[in-house]
């Protein structure tokens, strides 16, 4: 039910937000405005504001909207009216109503981002687990519980290092734009501070993906690796740990962290753990329980393995948080328009595309980790609205500006005829793209 409620609030709230920019403008230009509507299809509720000329609408399907206003191309128009007909208006009004519902999306995502700026956050702390043997980071010389300092996108100059997240996100546009990144790390008491290369510049755009980061060998920050609720009747329970213990060694291996020791307990077969309960070392043996998953076969000894990470609070003031806020916006479209740009060549994976499905399930999830985190979410969705409708696709609003251009350049309209056939061509590309997004949410919870 929770999922099902922030998804709708979710889709009202960026609807509306996309839709009242449109409006506003119009208005603003001397357009008369015939309705509002937020959702498709009957509407289930309608009013007039005192004095005012527009019917505000709720409807029925809440999967889009839009703003119906005066046009000769839809309906016949008074001639004391036609000055007001959106049609009739000069080429920077037309362009201004129609960027103007993007950008309305793009705006409520800087103010998003400021508010959670301005509120503070907490993270976890920048501390690497243990990777992977294979993994880059392992190649780089990264053992495990090193603390990261500053971050270099090559040849850029560093950046402090606030949190894992910020950490995570610099990686992420690293790997987009071929760029090699340097991390300075210290222990984590600060000490022993020294430069690690990670040559992400040789990673393929093609590997970003939801396992991009696992392949870098940089998944999750690090925890202590004690074992927490015990199960009865499990491996865990069977052999004797307790909520408390440290797990010190498993078969000879000296444990780092709790994502190292998910690892070997996934890996399965007889294991002689060494671990300090209380102060004094003790040692028992268990053998995990092999159960099928996804994966394939992964062992479980039926535990909560891990500490909490170590948090920070990242917080900011009035005037940094804007100015984070726009920035974040900025790096997020831009990486967005990367990503599709990458699609179309063949670079990045179609998997990426997300649909309705996937939107729902972290709408839920998000809202599940506090209203801090749904607001992030909808400043995500609201960047990837209005960078989406700014494509120049026919249909959307990137299409229309697209015809403007032509009009702008040449002097005259887009013919009638090739008007009709590019909205047949953007409604087909739009239905592929629906079609592959919505394969992919089956995918990813159903598969």
């Amino acid at each position: 039910m929770l999922t099902v409620i922030a998804f709708i609030v979710a889709l009202g709230v960026l609807i509306a937000i996309h839709e009242y920019g449109h409006y506003r403008v119009a208005v603003a230009c001397g357009v008369k405005v015939l309705r509002f509507s937020i959702g498709i299809g009957k509407p289930l509720l309608r009013w007039k504001g005192r004095n005012s000329e527009t019917e505000f609408v709720i409807a029925a399907l809440p999967i889009g909207g839009y703003v119906r206003m005066l046009d000769e191309r839809e309906s016949d128009v008074p001639s004391e009216e036609l000055h007001r007909a959106f049609n009739q208006q000069p080429l920077r009004k037309r362009a201004a109503i129609v960027i103007a519902g993007p950008l309305a999306n793009l705006l409520l995502a800087v103010f998003l981002y400021s508010v959670v700026n301005w509120i503070g956050l907490q993270e976890p702390k920048a501390i690497l687990s243990a990777p992977s043997s294979h993994s880059l980071a392992a190649q780089a010389g990264i053992e495990g519980g090193e603390w990261v300092h500053e971050i270099q996108l090559q040849p850029d100059a560093p950046r402090p290092v606030v949190s894992f997240e910020t950490m995570r996100w610099s990686l992420t546009q690293a790997v987009l734009q071929k760029r090699d990144v340097t991390l300075t790390v210290s222990s984590q008491d600060g000490s022993e501070q020294r430069q690690l290369l990670l040559p992400l510049s040789n990673f393929s755009a093609s590997e970003v993906d939801a396992s991009m980061l696992a392949k870098i060998g940089i998944t999750q920050p690090w925890t202590k690796p004690v074992i927490g609720e015990v199960m009865a009747g499990m491996p865990a329970h069977e052999s004797g740990l307790k909520p408390g213990d440290i797990v010190l060694e498993v078969n000879g291996i000296h444990v780092k962290d709790g994502a190292q020791l998910r690892a070997l307990i996934r890996a399965g077969g007889e294991q002689l753990w060494r671990i300090e309960r209380m102060g004094h070392p003790l040692r028992l043996s268990l053998t995990p329980r092999m159960e099928d998953t996804r994966e394939g076969q992964v062992g479980r000894v039926g535990a909560y393995i891990g500490d909490l990470p170590e948090l920070v609070t990242v917080r900011k003031g009035l005037l940094e948080g804007v100015g984070a806020g726009l920035t974040k916006t900025w790096e997020i479209s831009a990486m967005s328009l990367q990503m599709i740009g990458q699609m179309i060549i063949g670079d990045v994976s179609l998997k990426n595309l997300s649909g309705p499905l996937t939107i729902a399930d972290y709408a839920g999830k998000s809202a599940s980790m506090g209203w801090l985190q749904y607001l992030l979410f909808l400043a995500l969705i609201s960047v990837s609205l209005g960078v989406l409708n700014l494509l120049p696709l026919p249909m959307l609003d990137g299409g229309h500006l697209m015809y403007y251009l032509w009009e702008g350049v040449t002097g005259h309209p887009v013919n009638e005829a090739w008007m009709e056939r590019l909205q047949r061509l953007g409604i087909c590309v739009l239905l592929v793209m629906m079609s592959i997004a919505f394969f992919n949410d089956i995918s990813r919870i159903w598969g």
